[in-house]
């Protein structure tokens, strides 16, 4: 079975990257500053993607049944996961200081839009950290011992 990630978390990394996108086009130091962020944001968002959110998909059923099966790949992306986490956490300071660049230049540029997004973008990663990639994990762990898989 392919795991996709959850349809909500895909429309808000399409609206994230859309503003991005939009960023970019602007001139001056605040289109720099969009085009710094989108060069680390873009990779990373394809590792979540690959790994780090799809185990997620999962949740509802998990909340409503049992493990069953099929879901037996789970653990494999979130192997992924935690092997790649420490990496994850540091693309995301990496990003959050590229957002406060960015943050700048919005404010000097006077497109309080980019502010917003910034800020919005900060808390993004903030919930992945502290809930998203927690939760992946335990998906994961979860599946692997009900399905006794070592």
């Amino acid at each position: 079975m392919r795991f996709e990630t959850p349809h909500a978390l895909k429309v808000d990394h399409e609206a994230l990257h859309e503003t991005l996108r939009r960023g970019t086009k602007e001139g001056g130091a605040l289109g720099a500053a969009a085009v710094a962020v989108a060069e680390l944001l873009h990779p990373h968002f394809l590792k979540e993607e690959e790994y780090a959110l799809p185990p997620l998909a999962l949740l509802g059923a998990l909340a409503r049944g049992p493990v069953t099966p099929d879901m037996a790949e789970v653990p494999a992306l979130t192997d992924s996961l935690k092997a790649e986490l420490e990496q994850m956490l540091a693309e995301h300071q990496a990003i959050v200081a590229a957002l406060a660049g960015l943050s700048a230049a919005a404010t000097a540029a006077g497109k309080t839009e980019y502010v917003e997004f910034a800020s919005a973008l900060t808390l993004h990663a903030q919930t992945e950290e502290q809930v998203m990639y927690p939760a992946a994990i335990l998906v994961g762990e979860y599946v692997r011992k009900s399905l006794g898989i070592t």
